[in-house]
């Protein structure tokens, strides 16, 4: 079997635009919430999410690419090209037949859907579109920007699976690699859904933290205060590599794509499993495809979004597929920090599983107040500080509306 490297890594998160900043943060314990600046959400339910900082994209485009492109698109090129510049790619060299874009979100261009509907709305009803509307919109074009971008004629494709969507990238650009329908992947997502639509839509179905007298301590994953998510946006991006092929162009490896699971809930819209069935299988898959045993990981970087019945589940799923080994596993939210940033999370956290098994530091779940009882109390879920310990081998989990499940097991190289 081929096997499958990381050679490059892009971040543009609440914490920080650079892998280095977000990382810091992650570790510092920092959380990345405040008072939603993008539009006056003085008469919502939620006012405060977890927003990008100091990003202009009139710094990276034209202002003619600016109007072309919606927020998270814009999210989605930069962050692609801080993956492919760290990864020292050679793009006069490389085969561009052989490398190929999956880029996922889980809802695309929701900013431009609103405004432009929205503004035909208040007009006169004669239909004004802008011609742009449609390809700024749909959830697939920031992958076709990319692959136009570089010239990689490679697979290009967008998954949508909701908040699993880039998680389900990394895990089939894997699978091209391992096929040898590739050699190298720039696979991720990204997310812009901070606006009026997104915040209404998810208080609509009380899916979101209102705790508006203080957002920073809004996200409480697996607090028994915990009271809905803390919506976040950005982008995650990573460089797979076939092996022999990083090798040979000398590239800096930062860690082995292990293994990969996916499974679907089969159960309810928007709840998981109770049981956490499709979790369960999920993880169960990502082991059997790595070739690993419950005792190879070392740490998980859980969904755990704070809303809750999903941070009841997933420990349930843990303890369910590991046993009593679960209690010598590092387990922790980077949501508490990040807020969730939906159809891009998985990547986020793929490289924050990468950054924590290259660091040998596990990065904390912050925002811990109140032991719930319908925990395990022997459950290590990382509470309040970064903790060193050997990390050899990180599994991530990210789970979507529709009851898609997504696995990816990264190791030491």
């Amino acid at each position: 079997m081929r096997r499958v490297v990381i050679t490059g890594l892009g971040a543009i998160t609440p914490l920080g635009n650079t892998v280095e900043e977000y990382w810091s943060n992650l570790v510092k314990g920092v959380s990345g919430a405040g008072p939603i600046t993008r539009f006056d959400a003085s008469r919502f339910k939620t006012r405060f999410a977890c927003e990008v900082k100091n990003f202009n994209p009139e710094d990276y485009f034209d202002r003619k690419e600016v109007r072309k492109y919606d927020p998270y698109a814009h999210f989605g090129l930069v962050c692609a090209d801080q993956a492919v510049v760290h990864s020292g790619l050679d793009l006069e060299k490389v085969n561009k037949d052989r490398v190929g874009v999956i880029w996922s979100s889980g809802i695309g261009g929701l900013d431009t859907f609103y405004q432009e509907v929205s503004g035909f709305a208040k007009g006169d009803g004669t239909p004004r579109f802008n011609p742009f509307f449609i390809p700024k919109m749909i959830a697939d074009i920031a992958a076709g920007h990319i692959s136009i971008k570089y010239g990689f004629r490679g697979p290009n494709f967008a998954i949508v699976s909701a908040c699993a969507s880039s998680a389900n990238a990394l895990v089939d650009a894997m699978l091209y690699i391992r096929n040898d329908m590739a050699d190298v992947f720039v696979a991720g997502g990204s997310e812009a859904a901070i606006n009026p639509a997104g915040i209404g839509g998810f208080n609509a179905m009380h899916a979101l933290s209102t705790r508006n007298d203080d957002p920073t301590t809004a996200s409480r994953p697996f607090d028994k205060d915990r009271d809905g998510f803390v919506m976040g946006e950005g982008a995650g991006a990573l460089i797979f590599e076939e092996l022999e092929h990083a090798k040979a162009r000398g590239a800096t490896i930062y860690a082995e794509v292990a293994g990969g699971g996916v499974s679907a809930d089969a159960y309810h819209m928007t709840a998981p499993h109770p049981e956490g069935l499709g979790a369960m299988l999920s993880m169960g898959n990502a082991l059997k495809d790595a070739g690993m045993t419950i005792y190879d990981i070392d740490h998980i970087n859980t969904h755990g979004t704070s809303t809750p019945v999903g941070d009841i589940v997933e420990p349930k799923a843990i303890f369910g597929l590991f046993g009593e080994q679960a209690y010598n596993i590092n387990i922790n939210s980077t949501k508490s920090m990040t807020g969730h940033l939906l159809g891009a999370a998985g990547a986020i956290e793929a490289i924050a599983s990468v950054m924590a098994v290259r660091n040998n530091i596990v990065p904390p779940t912050i925002n811990h107040f109140t032991d719930d009882p319908e925990l395990d109390p022997k459950l290590n879920f990382t509470f309040h500080k970064a903790q060193e310990r050997i990390v050899n081998v990180a599994l991530s989990n990210t789970f979507g509306f529709g009851g898609h499940n997504a696995t990816l097991i990264v190791k030491k190289y």
